[in-house]
């Protein structure tokens, strides 16, 4: 399968998640504080690196590629390269939203399963205890079948997009990296001309 097709299979698995999840905000009246960007400082973010593929394909087409692999060799922050705090107290931005990974679409908005079987809101303490009274009533709506997405679930249709990149979980940078490796590999001796203009 070319990286063109698995970049759109992804990128409709995405839109899919979008309207999910807002439906799940819209329900649920959870949302994230505006320009926090806590949980995108956390240090062991994993992720496999097919989710970062459209990102990856993207900055291919617009030969960003290489240099985005130099940065990512040389930086020892464990925080996603992606991440860009706007001030020293941590306040953030995902530098590339519209080619965030799985897990940061996931991540305030999905459910993992516990080992009774029982869906539990992953979510962050900010909103737990900021938004506690929404929390707690969408904790017993879940409980009793309000519809959430399930990240096992995503992550088996990422895998069914491509067996090696979606069955690895790596630190947040190692799955950019070779995500973006996957995709420079794939161009080394195959025309890209017909894929047009850069995109923006």
């Amino acid at each position: 399968m070319s990286i063109e097709r698995k970049v759109q299979l992804v990128e409709s698995l995405f839109s899919k998640l979008e309207l999910e999840t807002a439906q799940f905000e819209q329900s649920s009246g959870l949302c994230c504080v505006s320009g926090c960007g806590k949980c995108c400082t956390y240090p062991n973010v994993e992720a496999s690196p097919i989710e970062f593929l459209p990102w990856a394909f993207h900055l291919f087409l617009n030969g960003e590629a290489e240099n985005t692999i130099i940065q990512l060799n040389k930086t020892k922050s464990l925080t996603c390269l992606i991440y860009k705090p706007l001030s020293v107290i941590d306040q953030g931005r995902c530098s590339n939203y519209k080619y965030r990974g799985l897990i940061c679409r996931l991540f305030g908005f999905a459910a993992n399963t516990d080992k009774y079987g029982n869906l539990r809101l992953a979510t962050c303490k900010i909103i737990k205890e900021g938004q506690a009274d929404n929390y707690n009533s969408t904790a017993d709506a879940i409980s009793k079948g309000l519809y959430i997405p399930i990240f096992t679930e995503y992550y088996i249709k990422l895998n069914q997009i491509d067996f090696k990149l979606g069955n690895i979980i790596l630190p947040i940078n190692k799955a950019l990296k070779m995500a973006l490796e996957e995709v420079l590999h794939y161009y080394a001796y195959r025309s890209f001309l017909h894929l047009g203009k850069k995109c923006g």
